[in-house]
């Protein structure tokens, strides 16, 4: 309906330019839907926004554009409001062809080509591999999956990326770890560092690993900690340090490539998991991409020699700095350290210009709150290195706040002490997981109610929507059983017997569906096709204790099963959107 509003004030525009009222040039045409009902429908501000180019007052260049308005059947009447706010009323043949568009697009209605094939890259969760992933990466998870869903939905050429953390400290750490653990497989004595990961899932691998190589990897534990500093807790100690120097020692002891077993041995187990849990959750990529990829290929080294050669970095004791503050970061940034080994920065420095060369026009990162201030220094080397930092939006996850009989958890990956996602799907269940997690905006902090979310009850916003699809389901299967089977044709050809109220107020909410998966998608605001929805489910059940359905009058039964099937579809597209499901009976 917006659509064809604009297309009227267009000609509107057009005549009154040929009449030189207006200057020839492009306008952008703005159509909202109306904050109140005395309103109408819907309102446009063009005449306040075109008003200083036609030199005439706001109010007087509406009434103009009132004039020259195409007769439109979807359209009872306009009025001009306040200043020169022109609000359009849609008629009820406008409300009842909502209903035979639905049926007809079926499940592609509410998609468009707004996003013209545009080539768009989603990048969410990408978490380390080296633990299993809790209840804060599904929310990341949720909200990318079902922005990619919105876009590709509006007509953009989505890719969906894992970037795959496989390189730097934390997965030295993660090999310790299970090495540890294997050797105590072996029969060794291990006094296990602070700093380790402690979870579990470290003695799967490390059983795993000893079942397959046996005691190929098993070294003297008394060489392993001699001469290592101290942990922390004892006198001097420092946990860093310790780690850091057990690191390095299991790389002497073990040599390059046992090492590299054992490096890899931590690492695809992990990344099977995160596989397979991201799997189970219904959310799929189209590319994993390895971070130790672009040092392998020479991507970071290219990145810094041109950022070299742009006069971009410089020397100060003996490590390289990228001048971000020239850019507009807080300060500058190193990029190879003093021992000449690159920073992780460098590494997503190369990556985000790799996006790019990669051909697409628009990137999104999906990162945790934490990720905020790392943003600046990101967009500030994509301008050095000559690419538009404005084509890169960053969308921002607040973190997850669960609650298990009223109690806080606590969420450590490094202690072993976290609620996995895994643990989180098989308590709720992946529908209620999947919707919780994007109700609110993705900068506010979620708390996550287990209780509310297993309830089956109106307090519950996943089970009241869809309470709503398989109210409808049932409403159909009982019209067969008393052999009142919907007639699709009799449905189409009197639909304007739905006059009642709650009848027009369900077609007025199914007319916003577009509209809503447009302006969810473009804001990257996966959380306004949750409002949408608990409004559409509020109209049915509204609805159905309202009025009958199964009446007498074959025509205004099978106008209003008619009704009820296009309500259906809509609630099972904007479900599947967020990648839940559409249950036919609860």
């Amino acid at each position: 309906m917006k659509s064809h509003l604009r297309d009227l004030l267009y000609q509107a525009l057009q005549h009154l330019q040929a009449q030189g009222v207006l200057p020839e040039a492009g306008y952008e045409i703005g159509v909202e839907r109306a904050q109140e009902a005395q309103h109408g429908d819907y309102a446009s501000n063009i005449a306040l926004t075109l008003a200083k180019a036609a030199r005439r007052k706001p109010r007087e260049l509406a009434q103009l554009i009132v004039a020259q308005l195409p007769a439109s059947a979807r359209v009872a009447k306009v009025e001009i409001a306040g200043p020169g706010f022109i609000n359009f009323f849609v008629s009820a043949v406008a409300l009842q062809s909502v209903v035979s568009d639905i049926l007809q697009a079926g499940d592609g209605y509410g998609r468009s080509v707004l996003g013209a094939g545009q080539r768009v890259q989603v990048e969410f969760v990408s978490a380390n591999p080296n633990g299993p992933l809790h209840v804060g990466h599904g929310r990341g998870a949720a909200i990318g999956s079902t922005l990619a869903n919105l876009l590709q939905a509006t007509g953009y050429e989505v890719q969906r990326e894992y970037y795959v953390n496989d390189a730097g400290r934390q997965m030295d750490i993660l090999a310790l770890s299970v090495w540890l653990r294997y050797l105590e497989q072996c029969g060794e004595r291990v006094t296990f560092p602070v700093n380790g990961y402690k979870g579990d899932y470290v003695r799967h691998i490390a059983r795993a690993l000893h079942e397959r190589c046996g005691a190929a990897l098993r070294r003297d534990s008394g060489e392993i900690w001699r001469d290592v500093p101290p942990d922390e807790g004892a006198e001097n100690g420092d946990k860093e340090a310790h780690v850091d120097a057990l690191i390095a020692r299991a790389r002497s002891l073990l040599g390059a490539a046992d090492y590299r077993t054992l490096f890899e041995a931590g690492l695809n187990a992990m990344l099977a998991d995160i596989r397979d849990d991201l799997e189970q959750f219904g959310v799929h990529y189209d590319h994993w991409f390895s971070e130790r990829s672009l040092t392998a290929d020479g991507a970071v080294g290219r990145a810094i020699a041109r950022l070299k050669q742009g006069g971009d970095l410089y020397s100060q004791d003996g490590a390289w700095w990228f001048r971000s503050s020239r850019y507009g970061d807080e300060k500058d940034r190193v990029v190879v350290r003093d021992n000449g080994e690159q920073t992780y920065f460098a590494s997503d420095i190369a990556y985000h210009l790799g996006k790019f060369e990669r051909g697409f026009a628009r990137v999104v990162n999906v990162w945790g709150s934490d990720h905020h201030g790392y943003i600046p220094r990101v967009k500030a080397a994509l301008q050095a290195l000559g690419s538009d930092p404005d084509r890169l939006d960053v969308v921002l996850v607040q973190f997850v706040i669960l609650f298990r009989n009223g109690v806080r958890a606590q969420m450590s990956t490094r202690a072993g002490e976290f609620v996995t996602l895994r643990e989180l799907r098989n308590e709720v269940g992946n529908d209620a997981a999947r919707f919780f997690y994007v109700m609110r905006k993705s900068d506010q902090h979620l708390d996550f109610d287990l209780e509310l979310a297993k309830s089956k009850s109106n307090e519950n916003p996943v089970y009241y929507v869809q309470y709503a699809h398989a109210r409808i389901c049932s409403v159909l299967r009982q019209g067969e059983q008393k052999g009142y089977p919907w007639d699709a044709a009799s449905g189409a050809a009197h639909l304007h017997l739905l006059t009642e109220g709650h009848e027009q107020k369900l077609m007025s909410t199914l007319s916003l569906y577009g509209a809503a998966v447009e302006r969810a998608a473009l804001a990257y605001e996966p959380h306004q096709i949750v409002y949408y929805l608990k409004e559409l489910a509020a109209d049915l059940h509204a609805y159905y204790n309202a009025l009958p359905f199964l009446v007498e009058d074959a025509a205004l039964r099978n106008a209003r099963l008619a009704l009820l099937v296009a309500t259906r579809q809509v609630l099972k597209n904007a479900l599947t959107l967020l990648g839940v499901s559409a249950p036919e009976s609860m």
